[in-house]
């Protein structure tokens, strides 16, 4: 048997999450969290091979509980299912340490395949996925500028460009709207853009909303 954490902080998500692997006859979930404190707690009783992780959690992000997790419990295999596209979101997962990376949005038949795939030490990607692996190392020197912002910059991010106001994006990352301020200062210069409203277009050319 597979033994699959989840977390998730979405209870009805890992409830379907949880139903598909079971139906798989060859897995189980030892154990579900809703935040990194709940998981970093569960972890210490339950075994887990193959985590099952969320990227966009309230708090600590995905990515920074990907590398808590690896440094911690360094023989524990992470499979990202996130409702960010994967040409957003996979390849910077993969980079890192992430196993695998799946779409919330895609055939729950691939997750049990996802896991089993994992758990025997190989990566999983979609073909799509695939093929952007492939066009990143033939033209490695055509990297967007936002390839290089962090997880938390790239979020908000795509945030100020759906309309969500400063405070509601503190709100919604469980952080201080100074702390979302300076991630906005560091998007302008990063990108080398002056407001708002370029923000909005350059997520717009680039696919990000």
């Amino acid at each position: 048997m597979i033994h699959v954490v989840l977390c998730d902080d979405h209870a009805m998500i890992r409830r379907g999450i949880r139903d598909t692997l079971t139906d798989a006859g060859d897995i189980v979930v030892t154990g579900e969290a809703g935040s990194y404190n709940e998981l970093r707690e569960l972890l210490r009783t339950v075994a887990c091979e193959v985590l099952v992780l969320d990227l966009n959690l309230p708090g600590r992000s995905g990515l920074e509980i990907l590398a808590a997790v690896k440094e911690t419990h360094p023989h524990i295999k992470t499979l990202i299912v996130s409702m960010f596209a994967e040409d957003q979101y996979a390849i910077r997962c993969l980079r890192a340490g992430a196993s695998g990376y799946l779409n919330k949005a895609g055939d729950p038949a691939d997750l049990a395949k996802a896991v089993a795939s994992i758990h025997s030490g190989r990566k999983y990607v979609t073909p799509a996925v695939s093929e952007m692996l492939v066009d990143h190392l033939a033209a490695p020197s055509n990297e967007a500028l936002h390839e290089r912002l962090s997880e938390r910059e790239l979020q908000t991010l795509i945030k100020i460009a759906s309309g969500r106001k400063l405070s509601d994006i503190a709100e919604e990352l469980m952080l201080s709207p100074k702390t979302v301020s300076v991630y906005r200062a560091r998007l302008l210069e990063k990108l080398a853009l002056s407001n708002n409203a370029e923000l909005t277009v350059y997520a717009i050319r680039n696919e990000l909303v």
